[in-house]
């Protein structure tokens, strides 16, 4: 009479599936290579809730055997929270986001959180993968308020002052420094000073504007409208371009005042093809103070800010919320430093 083969029941269960060190391990190898439950894998790598010590170094164990490493974007749908920060810069080539981003990334990197760039694109909605993979926002955009496809994400502005809504917000004094900058033209004996700006839907240009007309108008100068000219951008060769026609006009600018580093140099590049000398013949002023204005020829005299402050301090002001706090807004010190162009 033939054997009955044995019922399930009975039948020995075959080992675990066994991954490969450095595979793409999945968080159930890892629970059943240490012959615990995914559910106490999560509380192990999240440091969620007590796990006793025995359960803790057999996960740990676990982990560094197969490779495994956590998935901030699964993590971001399980426990709401991705540790993830998103940084909206409006141009990645722009030495003055640059530098900004190296001090958020400094504060965030120290707290156990990432961050991911994002080009800003006026002011429509986050992407929906930002909106739903990332804890906050931290925006150097011109956006007065916050505006995602769903969530109410923390939001930080950093550099423009928000002058709408409760937004914090971390930047300097953009009016005054302004001033100061303009005033250092008219000591040193400049009357006709020119405006080199950027188009107005940063907050930080109208209040750089306002500061050189307040600055003109203390000295009891005019404000001739052939002065000032708007660039098409920050770029370098946008601040060529704007700056190329004051030359043309009958009695020429002295100096100049641009409202970014970027456009002073593109300034500066233009009167010399045309036969004009920086400082002798035409003085120029920048703002912002990036790494280049120190070591280009002329050394660019500016209005520094501190960069990398700056997004340190957007950070913290982004955690504190994260934390559940209402952090107040802050301004940081601005200096004049004056080199050789001006």
């Amino acid at each position: 009479m033939p054997r009955k083969p044995p019922s399930p029941s009975n039948r020995a269960s075959p080992p675990p599936p066994q991954e490969a060190p450095g595979s793409n391990a999945s968080i159930a190898a890892v629970a059943a290579l240490a012959g615990v439950s995914t559910a106490t894998v999560s509380r192990v790598l999240n440091q969620s809730k007590p796990v006793n010590a025995e359960t803790r170094e057999r996960v740990e164990a676990a982990v560094a055997q197969l490779g495994y490493r956590a998935n901030p974007f699964a993590r971001s749908l399980t426990s709401g929270e991705s540790r993830l920060i998103l940084v909206v810069v409006p141009d990645v080539a722009n030495p003055f986001f640059a530098e900004i981003v190296q001090g958020v990334e400094s504060v965030t990197r120290r707290n156990g959180y990432s961050i991911v760039l994002a080009i800003a694109a006026g002011d429509g909605p986050l992407d929906a993968v930002y909106d739903r993979l990332t804890d906050g926002v931290i925006s150097m955009a011109h956006t007065q308020r916050p505006r995602t496809g769903g969530r109410d994400l923390p939001w930080v502005a950093c550099s423009e002052v928000m002058t709408e809504g409760s937004t914090p917000y971390v930047s300097i004094d953009h009016r005054q420094a302004a001033m100061d900058a303009v005033q250092y033209l008219l000591n040193r004996g400049h009357r006709r000073i020119a405006l080199l700006t950027a188009e107005e839907d940063y907050a930080w240009a109208r209040q750089r504007r306002a500061g050189y007309e307040t600055a003109m108008a203390r000295a009891g100068l005019p404000v001739d409208p052939a002065y000032v000219r708007v660039a098409r951008g920050t770029d370098y060769g946008d601040g060529s371009e704007a700056a190329g026609g004051l030359l043309t006009l009958p009695e020429p600018p002295t100096a100049v005042f641009a409202v970014a580093d970027t456009l002073a140099i593109g300034a500066i590049k233009a009167f010399r093809r045309a036969g004009r000398r920086v400082p002798e013949d035409i003085a120029v002023v920048g703002f912002d103070n990036v790494p280049l204005a120190q070591v280009f020829e002329p050394g660019l005299t500016t209005i520094a800010q501190p960069l990398r402050e700056l997004g340190a301090v957007a950070a913290e002001l982004l955690l504190e919320q994260l934390a559940g706090g209402k952090p107040e807004p802050r301004i940081l010190p601005h200096a004049l430093v004056v080199r050789d162009s001006g």
